[in-house]
């Protein structure tokens, strides 16, 4: 029996409902961003059960069939901005639209019903907020940057950054590096 698991975003929130299901003593064959696949029959008592020690974490269970598409559309955001190197072969709403099993038309427009706002919106910020982690990394120079996460250049990157921090890449980095300070130099 399948679970969906509202705002299960992180490595963290796995981790968070594999030891609630363990607590319960419920088995669990996969964990996946907002859905958990249980072996057991899950009686309304348990579930119940499980919802309250989710919701202690920040987590609910959902019911609605709306709502779950949603957090799934959420789900397959995150883990392609967040967590995976894949270098995508063809544009964001085919991907969406096979990775679901639905027409990306439907898809977006339940999304801005549903959200209030476009899928779109929704990818560029998780798409800025991967590239503020990026440069608090310094790791990786603003060129290579833009090519990790599929910007066709640098300016475009640098634009759209502006656009929803109000600030450079390169003037947040500064700001990062304000924010420290040397160990030598504590008094």
């Amino acid at each position: 029996m399948k679970i969906y698991i509202k705002y299960m975003v992180s490595i963290r929130c796995k981790m968070i409902v594999k030891s609630e299901l363990e607590k319960l003593g419920l088995h669990y064959k996969n964990i996946e961003l907002g859905e958990v696949d249980i072996l057991d029959d899950l009686s309304p008592e348990m579930r119940d059960k499980l919802s309250s020690l989710l919701l202690k974490s920040g987590l609910e269970l959902m019911d609605d069939k709306k709502s779950i598409l949603i957090e799934k559309v959420k789900n397959v955001i995150v883990e392609l901005v967040h967590y995976t190197e894949e270098n995508l072969k063809v544009n964001f709403s085919e991907y969406l639209s096979k990775k679901l099993n639905y027409d990306y038309t439907y898809l977006s427009n339940l999304f801005t019903e549903v959200q209030g706002t476009t899928i779109e919106k929704y990818i560029i910020y998780h798409k800025i907020e991967r590239v503020k982690e990026l440069i608090v990394y310094d790791e990786l120079n603003l060129s290579e940057i833009a090519y990790k996460m599929h910007y066709s250049s640098v300016a475009h990157l640098s634009n759209q950054f502006k656009k929803i921090t109000g600030l450079t890449p390169s003037h947040f980095k500064n700001l990062k590096e304000k924010k420290r300070t040397n160990l030598e130099n504590i008094k």
